[in-house]
């Protein structure tokens, strides 16, 4: 999977996944996401993204997941 709108930068941020060069990580993104905002809601906060800025960065997220094992804790 190729993403081309993300990139890590180790100078900028500390090489935490951003959009386009931007100093907006994906987290904060994908965090808006799954607080409930909308793609144009998320524009009108982040006015320099796109739409499919935010859809890439929800592509890369879970390609991260995918590519990981997870800590859970146990909680039997």
């Amino acid at each position: 999977m190729k993403f081309t709108r993300i990139t890590v930068d180790p100078a900028q941020l500390g090489g935490v996944p951003c959009v386009r060069g931007l100093r907006i990580p994906v987290a904060t993104v994908v965090g808006m996401v799954a607080e409930g905002f909308t793609v144009p809601e998320i524009v009108d906060e982040l006015p320099d993204l796109e739409p499919d800025d935010i859809r890439e960065c929800l592509r890369f997220a879970a390609a991260a997941v995918n590519e990981r094992e997870l800590p859970f804790r146990d909680v039997s």
